[in-house]
């Protein structure tokens, strides 16, 4: 099999061979048939590329083709964003009155989908400490048909063990989704656990350049043509010009991550002890309590980071309004450092009794991007400096 750079150059040559160096943008809504025929078939072709953009597009295809080879996959597809992946891929493997087992250290989204929607729609769901397996077998019902997964978990850097949860699923016939946007197809291939489904919010490492929102899905054939279906409905079509940028983006992914490994490592020992800092989450470090699955399942880990402040809320922000590089900004994956306080930002998704159980006050997700490590390093550590600490 060739090699991570070899994939995201090469993998889409084949899917609408032409003499063009760059893939040309396919900025049209549709396409025309030849004759009846042809037509009709389009119409139905599930992730097709000629018959109207809601139903797919080459660009679409382009990026989908690159995005199954990373995963080892049988297929991919695109859609507008990360959340329109996930809701669109859940809305279409369950159905009223199954049941849902997630995790509670998960993206703000994701909670929100399972604290808040799934249950208008007579979704149940049950949320399980993830460094715990034997929690998802004990959150299990007759009706339960997913399992929804993220790890490392977002912000909180928790692990999730792949293979176990996959184990589970399959003695159960359960689905199993992951969103694989923190790790990248790079750092961790679900599937090769055992995982049915990877989601990316593709907005963050796999377009790299914080210019696109756009999600990618990955799995099965059979099952993503069922997500397709439904995408039809939801209608959370991805531009052809942002899947361009997308793939323009992917090109360059192998030789991003290992400097958002770098940099994400080095910010981690450096604050890790430090007297303002009481915790900092971060698999690549030996004391984090689930480092050696991290090096199980990973071959790197990751660019983003979260940082406990002794103090507080007040420390966080302070932490963050003394930052030179890392910009206060919600999302990740760019070239450019962002930190965000998780506790605020996820307001608009969770109530406040949510947001609690969920986040600490004091904690800021710190996401490093492409800079030299040793400035990125001596900034973080002279905003902590300013803060003095307790210890």
């Amino acid at each position: 099999m060739p090699g991570s750079s070899t994939v995201t150059v090469h993998a889409d040559r084949e899917v609408l061979p032409d003499r063009a160096v760059a893939p040309p943008i396919y900025q049209t809504a549709a396409f025309s048939a030849p004759d009846g025929d042809t037509f009709a078939r389009a119409a139905v072709e599930p992730r097709g590329q000629d018959f109207y953009t809601r139903f797919g597009n080459p660009n679409h295809a382009r990026v989908a083709a690159v995005v199954a080879e990373l995963e080892g996959t049988e297929v991919a597809m695109v859609t507008a964003s990360g959340m329109a992946a996930l809701t669109t891929a859940v809305l279409a493997l369950v159905s009223a009155g199954d049941h849902v087992v997630g995790q509670r250290s998960t993206y703000g989204g994701t909670a929100s989908l399972l604290l808040n929607l799934l249950p208008r729609f007579g979704v149940s769901t049950t949320l399980v400490d993830q460094t715990d397996p034997e929690a998802f077998a004990r959150a299990l019902t007759p009706r339960t048909r997913l399992i929804l997964v993220e790890t490392p978990s977002n912000p909180l850097l928790q692990i999730t063990d792949l293979r176990a949860v996959s184990e589970l699923a399959r003695a159960h016939d359960i689905l199993t989704m992951a969103d694989n946007t923190f790790a990248t197809p790079l750092n961790q291939r679900p599937a090769d656990f055992g995982i049915d489904v990877v989601w990316h919010s593709a907005t963050k490492y796999l377009n790299g350049h914080s210019d696109v929102s756009a999600g990618v899905l990955a799995g099965p054939a059979g099952l993503l043509d069922r997500v397709w279906e439904t995408g039809l409905l939801t209608g959370a079509v991805l531009g052809p010009f942002d899947a361009w940028l997308l793939l323009r983006g992917m090109r360059t992914l192998p030789l991003r991550v290992p400097r958002h490994n770098e940099n994400g490592q080095a910010l981690a020992q450096a604050l890790a002890g430090h007297p303002a800092v009481s915790r900092v989450h971060y698999p690549g470090l030996a004391c984090h309590p689930q480092h050696k699955l991290a090096a199980r399942q990973m071959s790197g880990f990751g660019g983003v980071l979260g940082i406990e402040f002794a103090d507080g809320f007040e420390a966080a922000d302070a932490f963050l309004g003394r930052l030179r590089y890392a910009r206060r900004s919600a999302s990740l994956g760019g070239v450019e450092s962002l930190a965000v306080h998780p506790a605020s930002m996820w307001r608009g998704m969770l109530d406040e009794e949510q947001i609690a159980a969920a986040v600490p006050p004091g904690l800021v997700r710190l996401a490093a991007g492409t800079e030299d490590p040793a400035d990125l390093v001596a900034d973080v550590v002279a905003a902590a400096d300013a803060l003095g600490g307790t210890g």
